[in-house]
């Protein structure tokens, strides 16, 4: 923790991976088991080192062995969800129309989870999920749980709390539906997702948004989802227009690298905490000393996180809630 020159802000950093692991199961993905087991491997090496990220936010921990790999790395908090069988808790707005597709994967029924989870170093101090629901899904996407995943992580000395939210969306031409189709269901779970995030979010509290969009190269997903979702920033757009503060340790192509990837991280400063992301970089991306270990990179945000030294704390501040060891959820 560090102090301005005129101590009037103190400030901190911490650091968030999302990360889709590829943890699919057969037949959709066979002999991933080695390959998760080295993510596993490669995590608590960098904390051995010192290096490991603050938080992780995981797609896809589907199989499970994509479960062994998560739950192994060896982080003192975790929480996952939603489940393979949990139900809506909150409205849903609209739904998908017929006729199904259920030689495509529209049963009607989960044959697995969400695949999220979150991994903290931080206490977390409250949790929370919600499934999109059953028929606001397209394709072989619909035998997943998705949804959203919550958690609010007090990170020592900093005023209050950080709110975490954690979602994959309806995927494109993987679904194995029509264009029309799966764009429906990305508009229906964007819509979802505003939604969650109106109920459990606080505009007062510092709040990241990570995760694998499904929105690469698709102006149309990528339109409606902005409008859900400001006045979030979107990191890669927001280190492209201030280059200076932000130390880019990526090669992005074109002028939009927002656009040319399913991973993103979002983020949005509180009342009294700031967060302004000051460094973004790729991990395991099959560059030297970063073995290429899933379909997705991992995409790695550093945040500066600042406030007035004299701030007064919000309820909920992290001084008023309790401890949390262990596992959450």
């Amino acid at each position: 923790m560090s102090l301005s020159a005129d101590g009037a802000r103190a400030s901190t950093t911490f650091d968030v991976l999302t990360f889709n692991i590829e943890g699919l199961g057969w037949p959709a993905r066979a002999k991933r088991g080695p390959a998760l087991a080295r993510i596993t491997a490669a995590l608590r090496q960098m904390e051995a080192r010192g290096d490991a990220p603050d938080i992780v936010m995981v797609q896809e921990m589907f199989s499970k062995a994509a479960v062994r790999a998560v739950t192994g790395i060896g982080y003192p908090n975790m929480v996952f969800g939603p489940s393979r069988t949990q139900r809506k808790s909150l409205p849903g707005a609209d739904r998908m129309g017929g006729p199904y597709r259920w030689k495509k994967g529209e049963l009607g029924l989960h044959m697995v989870g969400s695949g999220l989870a979150i991994l903290s170093r931080y206490p977390i101090v409250e949790t929370r999920s919600e499934p999109f629901g059953r028929r606001r899904c397209a394709g072989l996407d619909c035998l997943g749980n998705k949804g959203v995943l919550y958690a609010r992580v007090a990170i020592p000395g900093v005023p209050g709390t950080i709110n975490l939210f954690n979602t994959h969306l309806n995927s494109q031409r993987s679904s194995r539906v029509s264009p029309r189709r799966h764009a429906r269901a990305h508009r229906l779970q964007v819509d979802e997702l505003g939604a969650f995030i109106s109920v459990v979010g606080d505009q007062n509290v510092p709040t990241i948004l990570g995760g694998d969009f499904n929105m690469k190269d698709s102006a149309i997903r990528f339109d409606r989802f902005r409008n859900v979702t400001e006045p979030f920033e979107i990191v890669q757009e927001w280190c492209t227009a201030n280059p200076l503060p932000c130390d880019t340790r990526i090669s992005w192509d074109g002028d939009e690298p927002w656009m040319d990837t399913q991973d993103l991280q979002l983020f949005e400063s509180g009342s009294t905490v700031t967060v302004t992301p000051i460094r973004v970089e790729a991990v395991f991306d099959g560059s030297v000393g970063s073995p290429r270990l899933s379909d997705h990179d991992g995409f790695r945000v550093t945040y500066r996180v600042s406030w007035p030294t004299r701030a007064r704390s919000w309820t909920g501040s992290a001084e008023a809630l309790p401890s949390c060891g262990g596992r959450a959820g």
